[in-house]
């Protein structure tokens, strides 16, 4: 991942709602969710959850499927992968560190 695409996930992330739809698709996992029962899930309505979606969508976060008349929309997970190595690429000064609730294990944290 690039520092663009970095900008552009951080960006379609910073907001409250994409945030827990991104969040609400990583839980449902590869069966992903339609729209409708993601905006019941999240008690939004359609139309907005429509354009959070495609922020998501055009941040390279979620991929969409069109099953049928559904459309499935699931997390990619390989570009949240990604996003998080890139965050944390050179963390703990280039060695291997252990998230842990103490930061001792991190020389430079």
């Amino acid at each position: 991942m690039n520092e663009t695409e970095t900008l552009a996930a951080l960006a379609a992330l910073a907001h409250t709602q994409r945030l827990r739809a991104f969040r609400a698709l990583v839980v449902a996992g590869h069966d992903g969710l339609t729209p409708s029962v993601l905006a019941e899930q999240l008690d939004i309505a359609r139309n907005a959850l429509s354009f959070h979606l495609k922020e998501l969508a055009h941040a390279g976060l979620v991929t969409i499927e069109q099953q049928g008349r559904n459309l499935i929309y699931r997390a990619d997970f390989g570009q949240m992968n990604g996003l998080l190595g890139y965050l944390s690429e050179h963390c703990c000064q280039g060695s291997a560190c252990e998230v842990t609730e103490s930061p001792s294990t991190c020389p430079s944290c």
